[in-house]
């Protein structure tokens, strides 16, 4: 009998897929924060994960937006739309989630490893 690590780990799988790639845009915006006419960009987690889930189970997906521009609250002369303290919140915001669903993987791969050592 085999193990089916995706029905296993759940929704988490694809959570984690998805934080790694918001981590990845957020990184870039921060790294263009002076360059100028640079648009920030953000991932729609809440919809892609159901866009993820929905492919999962053999649903047609509605929306493959990807990255999203992101409107700036002050626009500045250059034309660059990153704000520092935005991507630094929601960067940090993100690796909290992301550590979270890492958790929760590692905490149902021990479960798994208490089952198959009879524990």
């Amino acid at each position: 009998m085999s193990i089916n690590f995706k029905e296993a780990l759940g929704v988490h799988a694809d959570a984690l897929q998805l934080r790694a790639e918001r981590t990845r845009v957020l990184a870039a915006n921060i790294a263009n924060e002076s360059t100028p006419g640079y648009t920030a960009r953000d991932i729609d987690f809440a919809s892609a994960l159901q866009d993820q889930l929905d492919a999962d189970d053999g649903m047609p997906t509605l929306s493959a937006d990807g990255p999203l521009y992101r409107v700036p609250y002050q626009a500045s002369a250059d034309g660059n739309t990153v704000e520092i303290g935005v991507e630094q919140a929601a960067f940090s915001q993100n690796a909290s989630d992301f550590q979270t669903s890492l958790t929760f993987i590692n905490m149902k791969l021990r479960g798994l490893n208490k089952v198959i050592t009879g524990q």
